[in-house]
């Protein structure tokens, strides 16, 4: 569990980051998760977009995908999540304790 410090930290990483995903009309699914969960190991923070589209609330989007990737919820800001998973191979994050 990440605590208010460290989620600060990682909020103002992830000011600068563009959303590299996007969940639209088909909501969540199993392929998502997957490139979410590579896409974590490789950067260990990402931003993920919510479109108008998306039939699923944004809270439950960002719920389903942190459960399927294994990963924290920083913050869902507006139509964005923010997550974060530390990386096995490439860490570079280096959390305030």
């Amino acid at each position: 569990m990440l605590t208010g410090k460290q989620k600060r930290y990682l909020k103002s990483e992830a000011h600068h980051l563009k959303p590299i995903f996007q969940v639209g009309k088909g909501g969540v699914n199993d392929n998502l998760i997957k490139q979410v969960t590579d896409a974590l190991e490789a950067r260990e923070l990402i931003k993920i977009s919510v479109l108008q589209n998306c039939d699923e609330d944004k809270d439950e989007v960002a719920e389903t995908v942190s459960k399927g990737a294994k990963a924290h919820i920083v913050q869902v800001i507006g139509s964005t999540i923010v997550l974060y998973k530390e990386s096995k191979e490439k860490k570079t994050i280096e959390l305030p304790s």
